[in-house]
């Protein structure tokens, strides 16, 4: 009987969770993981599952939900012709490397180290979406040779560090190197493809020594996928049409400021407990 309770206590904190995440996603543009890692952490804490491997389950989960928000989202922009598929196919080798040796890497890390990794990356994302400028270049055309030979496996590497899919890290790096918005959107969510396919195959085969959530398997939590999941596909739309009702701009400077504040409040927990 009290796992029967905990179980409709974690669908009912994870539906809040995902029709956030929706929301956010149509409103914003921004991927899901990057609420969905935070969340799941406090989330699954409050739930009393603690532990030195938690955020190994939380990044794996949210990559797993990553899949099925990427593939959807790329099939969508392809129907508009969107797609980069040079730029897609030209970095899927590097990419894939790097989220493959960013599940290894995860896989072998302590939880407080994660959540540590992630408050960095996080802070920088924030602030790239506070501050960040539309206009910004760094070059009139996306690197080939050793440049991209370095920065397509970093790109992979560090999206799943965060548990993240192409977006947070794929959509600045494309438009840096003067890659129309559109099409750096749509490209990089079949970037969210190519790293949480490989690494969540990785993450089904951790073995967890902690206590996990009922229906765990490895490192991936299927209540939280499913659940995230299903309320995401409802409450995106919404998203999408507030996104067309009034100005997103300065909304997302809003959320860059609120997940700078998360970043921060996670290297406060895992600094200083």
């Amino acid at each position: 009987m009290p796992e029967t309770v905990l179980l409709f206590q974690m669908l009912a904190v994870l539906a809040v969770i995902g029709a956030f995440a929706g929301v956010l996603a149509g409103l914003l543009g921004v991927g899901g993981g990057i609420v969905l890692v935070p969340a799941f952490f406090y989330a699954f804490q409050t739930l009393g599952y603690d532990g030195p491997e938690l955020m190994q389950m939380c990044l794996a989960t949210s990559l797993a939900t990553i899949i099925v928000t990427s593939v959807r989202s790329v099939l969508s922009h392809n129907k508009k012709g969107a797609v980069d598929w040079d730029i897609l196919r030209t970095w899927a080798p590097g990419i894939v490397l790097g989220a493959v040796l960013g599940m290894l890497v995860v896989a072998g890390l302590r939880s407080v180290t994660l959540q540590v990794i992630f408050g960095v990356l996080a802070l920088i994302v924030g602030v790239y979406m506070s501050f960040g400028k539309a206009d910004w270049r760094v070059a009139d055309a996306m690197p080939r040779g050793p440049l991209r030979l370095v920065l397509s496996p970093l790109l992979g590497f560090m999206s799943v560090l965060m548990g993240i899919g192409g977006g947070s890290f794929g959509v600045p790096v494309m438009t840096l190197f003067n890659t129309p918005i559109h099409r750096a959107v749509a490209t990089a969510a079949g970037f969210g493809v190519l790293i949480a396919v490989p690494a969540v195959i990785g993450f089904l085969m951790v073995d967890l020594t902690m206590t996990v959530p009922p229906l765990t398997i490895g490192a991936v939590n299927l209540v939280a996928f499913a659940v995230v999941i299903a309320m995401t596909l409802i409450t995106t739309p919404y998203g999408v049409r507030l996104a067309h009702a009034m100005d997103a701009k300065p909304l997302k400077r809003a959320f860059g400021v609120f997940l700078v504040l998360v970043a921060l409040n996670m290297l406060r927990k895992a600094l200083w407990g």
